[in-house]
């Protein structure tokens, strides 16, 4: 049965349900209005929903951690199952680097990984990100029509990371697996049964790289993960190579980081483009409205709707108790929506003028690692997409975007579109 969010008393509602997931706008309204720090009494968590307060937050990393791992796993409302831990424990437990790490470790394994996207090596990139954007469009262009997520904003980030990474195109149907396995594990909402063979196949994902990992130990190249397995920690202090559990870790996050977001973020893009035609034709006549148009699409979709931290001392909140190791929910896609800071938020804008402002990539230390390298992808790929699809078009009437129930990530499932033209 369906949740009424307009009248529900706030702590009658499952945050968690798969139905309010594919439109959690009116829940982050009520959440910003009655209770911007609410503790869901059922659960506990306590989710922060202003774009003030989720800042504020980010600004204090060592009240509010993101080692909160085990905690996820031990007891909150994503605990996992011990038949999932089974199969995980036939693979290696990965260490916390980036994502579920602080500092001192979280600077450290970040600073290694920021070598592969560095700003010089990004901008180097578009003629490379061109090429690719354009040989995927001659793959569907002269049928007229597609399926645009799985023909091209799956396929484009995916192709980037899996050369950055230095492995096989021909894999990259398992790469993408494997990113859905993951996403999966971070989700929390799935059945058991799809959770359970998630965790197959994220062993399946391990044991392919930890064969990379030794062919790259054995012969170096030039590519990421040969970058990491070479990595010399002595220049952080720590006098080694860096093992199996720190580098599945971080490869594990630049696959889903890598491509993920950028997807959602092309597929939501263009559909936010077709919804508004005088936004189409502006885009379509000035590239220089690009880059703002990327940006107010990120802050439209939110791609990393919602992120973790965990709270490592009694402390308060928007004049709320916490308590040391409460698990606390950024509602980033709240933020991204409170008209305090971006006026007519629920409003597609690309002429706004504090679009980049956003909390997409989230803020402070944990800021997105690949989020230089997710603009310039998207920002390369739309003016050739716009030149080469005339007319695009929804292939079915009136159709609205479907979101793969996730409580982290807000994942467009498809886009079925009709084009004219292949210039």
């Amino acid at each position: 049965m369906a949740q009424n969010i307009e009248k529900r008393p706030l702590d009658e509602i499952d945050a968690f349900d798969p139905a309010l997931l594919q439109n959690p706008y009116p829940y982050f309204s009520r959440l910003r209005a009655e209770a911007p720090v609410f503790r869901d009494p059922k659960t506990g968590i306590v989710s922060v929903s202003t774009y003030d307060l989720i800042q504020k937050v980010n600004t204090q990393p060592r009240l509010f951690s993101n080692d909160f791992g085990e905690q996820l796993r031990s007891g909150s409302a994503t605990a996992m199952d011990p038949d999932e831990l089974a199969i995980l424990s036939e693979g290696i437990l990965v260490r916390n680097t980036m994502l579920t790490a602080d500092p001192p470790a979280h600077t450290r394994y970040r600073k290694l990984a920021m070598k592969a996207f560095t700003y010089k090596r990004v901008e180097a990139m578009s003629d490379y990100i061109a090429e690719v954007t354009n040989a995927l469009i001659d793959g569907f262009a002269k049928n007229g029509a597609c399926e645009f997520k799985s023909a091209f904003a799956n396929l484009l980030p995916m192709t980037v990371i899996a050369d950055a990474l230095g492995v096989p195109r021909a894999d990259m149907d398992r790469f993408r697996q494997w990113s859905d396995a993951f996403v999966v594990q971070l989700g929390g909402v799935s059945d058991k049964a799809t959770r359970l063979d998630a965790a197959h196949k994220i062993v399946e994902f391990q044991n392919y790289f930890i064969e990379k990992i030794e062919e790259k130990r054995k012969t170096p190249t030039d590519d990421v993960t040969s970058a990491l397995v070479h990595a010399d920690l002595a220049e952080e202090g720590d006098p080694r190579k860096m093992d199996y559990a720190e580098l599945l870790s971080i490869l594990q996050q630049l696959l889903v980081a890598g491509n993920e977001t950028t997807a959602h973020s092309l597929t939501a893009g263009l559909y936010f483009l077709i919804g508004n035609p005088e936004a189409l034709q502006r885009v379509r006549q000035d590239q220089a409205a690009i880059p703002n148009f990327v940006e107010e699409t990120l802050r439209f979709l939110t791609p990393t709707n919602n992120m973790w931290r965990l709270v490592t001392a009694d402390t308060e909140l928007g004049g709320v108790p916490l308590k040391k190791n409460d698990l606390v929910l950024l509602r980033y896609g709240s933020g991204n929506r409170d008209n305090t800071h971006f006026p007519e938020a629920d409003r597609f804008d690309i002429a706004r003028e504090n679009a980049k402002s956003h909390l997409a990539f989230g803020s402070g230390i944990h800021s997105c690692l690949g989020a230089q390298l997710a603009r310039k992808e998207i920002m390369t790929a739309f003016p050739i997409l716009l030149e080469r699809l005339g007319n695009i078009r929804l292939a079915h009437t009136g159709e609205s975007l479907r979101y793969n129930p996730n409580i982290l990530l807000r994942g467009v499932l498809e886009l079925h579109i009709e084009f004219d033209g292949m210039p």
